[in-house]
């Protein structure tokens, strides 16, 4: 279990002094994938380096398990070395001129408790039949394919047998379809070993394939902590909703009834249901994922529907990308590939309620 309390971190500049990381605090569940997501300069990277003792934090307090290893109250700071964990960094920090096993091998020969060479032996086959890797002992590291030495780092960080695990960016460095090929690979590989998770990206999809649950990080801030479908399905805020593919931001007012919500908008009054701390008569977006608007060619009957012209269509094979004007608004959607549209026709667009979010305007 990891838990971490009102965390601070800043940094200074040759101009100012930077919050990277600002009074954050959250909790990961023994066994559990957390996953903090966000763009760059967020302070996702800073959290993870705070955990791993590897950058002092200003203030707050960081639990792994029962052990406090560090509080700024209690002036503790324990080493990396003490803190029970495996990192994977970005770069998989492989040493060119060892073979795999004694990759897998450094943690144990050079960390402070020594091991006999059969037990450093039946540890690091352990490790690389984990990752699948138990047949390349005697290979050079510089010999593994990019998805083998993202393999090889993780299972020189299983070696140690730590209680958590923390990665950073480890699929970056990937091509497209090895990286996601990886994530089910690593996905299934934590599931399977049940060893407490927390996962640094910018990349959406990796948050959602893989996560327990998702922070979303913004300026040093968590701004929403929910499962995957959640923060997916309802983003409590603009840049949330933004961040996670809702593309679609419509600016409009939050009207209420006993019956339903709706939102009025330039374009038309919509009905949606309402994401996060919104009440009627706030100035809110109305936020829709792509997939989820519908496009019909001839005039559709119903509520949330109204007239456009297509801007662009793009046919990317697995869908059709359109841009359709509404307006001075224009709506973003993905469509089936089965689906025929020209630049300059007109179509009717749809936004079904129960997929438009009446969200909260960020500061």
């Amino acid at each position: 279990m990891i838990k971490v309390s009102k965390l601070s971190k800043t940094f200074q500049t040759e101009h100012e002094t930077v919050g990277a990381v600002r009074e954050v605090s959250f909790e990961v569940a023994e066994g559990a994938f957390y996953t903090l997501l966000g763009p760059s300069g967020c302070g996702k990277t800073t959290i993870l380096r705070c955990i791993a003792g590897l950058e002092q934090p200003d203030a707050g307090e960081i639990r792994l398990g029962e052990t406090v290893v560090f509080s700024s109250a209690q002036n503790i700071n324990l080493p990396p070395e003490k803190r029970g964990i495996g990192m994977v960094f970005q770069s998989y920090a492989i040493w060119p001129h060892m073979s795999v096993f004694e990759n897998v091998a450094f943690p144990l020969q050079e960390g402070s408790q020594r091991f006999s060479r059969s037990v450093i032996r039946e540890r690091v086959m352990k490790a690389l039949e984990t990752v699948q890797l138990e047949t390349m002992e005697r290979r050079d590291a510089t010999q593994l394919s990019g998805g083998q030495q993202q393999r090889l780092a993780l299972a020189r960080a299983l070696v140690a047998e730590p209680t958590v695990l923390l990665l950073d960016e480890p699929l970056s460095n990937l091509d497209a379809q090895l990286r996601s090929e990886m994530r089910i690979e690593l996905r299934e590989l934590q599931r399977r070993i049940r060893i407490t998770t927390l996962y640094v990206t910018h990349d959406q999809i990796e948050a959602l394939s893989m996560s327990s649950l998702i922070a979303v990080l913004r300026a040093g801030n968590i701004c929403q902590v929910a499962p995957p479908r959640e923060v997916y399905l309802n983003p409590k805020g603009s840049f949330v909703a933004n961040f996670m593919g809702a593309t679609n931001l419509i600016a409009g007012r939050l009207s209420e009834n006993h019956i339903s919500a709706s939102i009025e908008t330039d374009i038309g009054n919509f009905q949606c249901v309402r994401g996060g701390e919104v009440h009627a008569g706030d100035s809110v977006l109305l936020a829709i994922q792509p997939v989820n608007v519908v496009l019909h060619k001839s005039q559709a009957s119903g509520a949330n529907t109204v007239k456009g012209k297509v801007d662009i269509a793009v046919f990317s094979g697995d869908y059709l990308d359109c841009q359709v004007k509404v307006g001075s608004h224009r709506i973003f959607t993905k469509q089936h590939p089965s689906v025929e549209v020209q630049e300059g026709e007109e179509v009717y667009v749809e936004l079904p309620a129960a997929h438009c979010i009446a969200v909260a305007m960020d500061s």
